[in-house]
């Protein structure tokens, strides 16, 4: 792609040494100095804790082929092209590169704070079951079929470059349907400015990354970027939005969608395009009656809990959407079983369920589903810890729900960080008033913490571990271990109860 095509695209604010624009040839584009390879262009993003430009140096002794800035930057001897925004610049220039492949995608964007990784690899499912291949990106990393493993990525939505480059490759393997989370971060930050959906979803919006994002109208700011890019390009009217109806936020939504953009809700409210209704849970499934645009199903899932149903019909919502069989969709629903760390029984006896719940209303779903399967007689007993370096001010929130569903807590590490996992810790205490310490339990070291869950669990209580799921990691001031709540779990009951 040669360098002057690319500038066409970016609207420049100005151009130093662009005589040889047109003869520059560019093979890549990177903001990290360290990856920049001769014929690169070098774009200078501004973060939280280093600025690009002071690594133009570096970028020029590695082979840099031109500089994309913010700021005004002198006595360079390539082309330096200064932007009102890099972030968007890159986002735009990643996209240049790759042949804009979203253009030749059916791609589908899932937001929310929770749902969002079980909700992509139903409709991923649901596709497949439709005999239509679909590939899939999110916090577990991207995979072209759902019979393959993950190819990892360090984010829920990748970086702009590494993001473009996995969408060429699923134009080149002509897998046309894509479905991705994209989180607020990626929205904010520009990352998927350079894509083009044809759907956007969502789940739902309740309180987390106020670590960046300080207030709700923020975070709702940035998931909304989603739902108004769907006006772009809109060309035959064929884009649409799925949005849940029972969501504190769901009228703000709509309000983002242009009146071209086809509009589907779903819920437990009679409202909702689809909804469900005589809702039975079980320990081994969720059945229920849904009222569909074509007329009510009976769906019997293999997965409990209300968010797993709340799961399924925003999926069965994009499977109408995208004009499949909706029967065959409910089947493709019917034999999913929970997506690895997300409600995902680990031991049969006593039920162990490990699932990612990091927010205060993702731990309220979780316990409220697993308080409904707890045996007569026995007690719910729940596992949980707070992220270092995350939004401070949830941590007595889930300490308040935990003390208030669970019958027994213990109090335990997740990712403490750079921060104290004491410190942690005594702010989850504040939300709980429960002062007897044979119901909550304080336990700083995570395995002991499971062990202990495990081992005094009686054969009718229900343990939850709740807050890393599928992540095999735990993330220390000075280090990353290797750490899976999963294994734990499964050490635990071979030492203490097998």
């Amino acid at each position: 792609m040669i360098l002057d095509k690319i500038v066409d695209f970016l609207c420049p604010i100005s151009i130093l040494n662009n005589k040889d624009l047109d003869d520059i040839d560019i093979k890549g584009v990177s903001y990290d100095s360290r990856q920049i390879k001769p014929g690169y262009i070098f774009v200078c993003i501004v973060g939280e804790k280093n600025d690009g430009h002071s690594f133009i140096v570096q970028a020029l002794n590695n082979g840099a082929a031109a500089i994309i800035a913010e700021k005004e930057t002198k006595n360079i001897n390539i082309p330096i092209i200064q932007v009102k925004d890099t972030k968007q610049a890159l986002s735009q220039i990643s996209s240049i590169i790759n042949d804009f492949p979203s253009l030749k995608l059916n791609l589908i964007g899932i937001t929310g704070t929770n749902g969002k990784t079980t909700v992509t690899h139903l409709i991923q499912n649901m596709f497949e079951y439709s005999k239509k291949a679909c590939g899939l990106i999110g916090t577990l990393g991207h995979k072209f079929q759902s019979a393959e493993d993950y190819q990892s990525s360090n984010h829920t939505t990748p970086q702009s470059p590494e993001l473009q480059q996995v969408l060429k490759t699923f134009v080149d393997k002509d897998i046309k349907n894509i479905v991705m989370e994209v989180s607020s971060h990626a929205l904010d930050l520009k990352r998927v400015s350079g894509c083009d959906f044809n759907a956007a979803v969502l789940t739902n919006l309740t309180q987390d990354h106020l670590d960046y994002h300080v207030t709700m109208e923020n975070y709702f700011l940035a998931k909304s970027l989603l739902f108004e890019s769907l006006s772009e390009n809109n060309k035959n009217n064929s884009k649409y939005a799925v949005i849940n109806n029972d969501d504190e936020y769901a009228e703000k939504f709509k309000n983002k969608i242009n009146k071209s953009i086809k509009l589907l809700t779903y819920g437990i409210n009679k409202g909702a395009d689809f909804y469900a209704y005589n809702i039975q849970f079980s320990t081994i499934g969720s059945l229920f009656d849904c009222k569909t645009p074509i007329g009510d199903k009976k769906i019997n899932l293999k997965m409990t809990g209300a968010f797993s149903v709340y799961n399924s019909l925003a999926a069965l919502a994009v499977g109408y959407a995208e004009n499949l069989d909706l029967d065959t969709c409910i089947k493709s629903l019917e034999e999913t079983k929970s997506v690895a760390g997300r409600f995902e029984t680990v031991i049969d006896n006593p039920l162990t369920i490990v699932d990612y719940a990091h927010t205060p209303d993702g731990l309220l779903n979780v316990l409220n589903a697993a308080k409904k399967i707890v045996p007569l007689g026995g007690k719910l007993v729940c596992v949980v810890g707070c992220g270092g370096d995350r939004d401070a001010t949830k941590r007595p929130q889930m300490g308040k729900i935990a003390d208030t569903l669970a019958d027994k807590v213990y109090i335990t590490s997740d990712n403490p960080r750079t921060e104290d996992p004491q410190q942690i810790i005594t702010d989850i205490l504040a939300g709980i008033k429960t002062l007897d310490s044979s119901k909550v339990i304080i336990e700083i070291d995570r395995k002991s913490s499971i062990e202990m869950a495990i081992r005094d669990a009686d054969n009718k209580d229900v343990v939850v571990i709740a807050g890393k799921g599928h992540e095999d990691y735990q993330i220390l001031k000075d280090k990353t271990i290797h750490f899976d709540d999963k294994e734990e779990a499964l050490k635990a009951f071979e030492k203490y109860r097998k």
